[in-house]
């Protein structure tokens, strides 16, 4: 299991969704507004619109916010207009980490990242300083419930999808993946398959990973919790691989 996939589980785990639940309704409004200002306010024409309203009912969102959201970025008001940002860096133990976010004053939220990564051990690069250790790819989660791991990858491969990881315990997902140029198609293949996913985008997958062990991973993961809490960041994707033990561990 990548970093990324890792990290989420240990914040389930700690209780920090629920905490946290008016950052991800900012978080998933900004990209709902984001998709339709720069797409079609329809998500059956609009793939990233569609991903996003999927993450918003993901999150117990209701229709009228998500309507609503739609509107405001349909409607091309002043205050949805946010511009897509990228930051490249290197966290505690060499490890690559791609920060996506979507701002309306990237002075502000470059000086707020820089500021995360400085005092969390970590160092922000140049644009494109890491991402040339990952892939871009679609990624698509469904419950463990929808199949056994065998049926999952089968259904996976008819759809044209690229690989499966399918996790174990009481957290754990199928995790679909598809190159980028086949999101579209590997989604709407998928739904007739396995039905609508938890879970539709398209994210950064590390070609290789960096093990992490004891306070290196501590630093790591507060890291990628600091940026996690901002406001303006949307996503963290991080090369790192934590052992069972130290899974364990930080998930206490």
């Amino acid at each position: 299991m990548a970093g990324h996939s890792q990290f989420k589980n240990i914040m389930h785990r700690k209780g920090r969704q629920d905490a946290a639940r008016g950052k991800i309704f900012t978080k998933v409004i900004r990209e709902i507004t984001t998709a339709a200002r720069l797409g079609s306010p329809d998500p059956a024409a609009n793939p990233r619109l569609r991903a996003a309203m999927i993450a918003a009912r993901e999150a117990n969102m209701t229709r009228d916010t998500i309507d609503r959201a739609i509107k405001r970025g349909s409607g091309n008001e002043a205050d949805a207009n946010y511009d897509e940002v990228r930051y490249e860096g290197y966290g505690p133990g060499g490890v690559a980490v791609i920060v996506e976010a979507l701002t309306n004053n990237r002075n502000r939220t470059a000086g707020e990242v820089r500021s995360i990564f400085a005092k969390h051990g970590g160092n922000l690069g140049e644009s494109n300083s890491v991402s040339f250790m990952f892939d871009r790819m679609g990624e698509f989660r469904y419950p463990l419930k929808v199949g056994s791991a065998d049926d999952v990858m089968e259904k996976a491969i008819d759809a044209g999808a690229e690989d499966v990881v399918s996790g174990e315990g009481e957290e754990a997902v199928h995790e679909i993946y598809s190159t980028q140029d086949r999101f579209t198609e590997v989604r709407d293949a998928l739904e007739k398959l396995l039905g609508q996913p938890s879970s539709a985008k398209l994210m950064w997958r590390p070609k290789t990973t960096t093990p992490v062990e004891g306070e290196t991973a501590k630093k790591l993961l507060d890291l990628i919790a600091a940026l996690d809490d901002s406001d303006d960041v949307q996503n963290v994707y991080a090369n790192f691989e934590l052992s069972d033990d130290a899974l364990a561990k930080f998930a206490a």
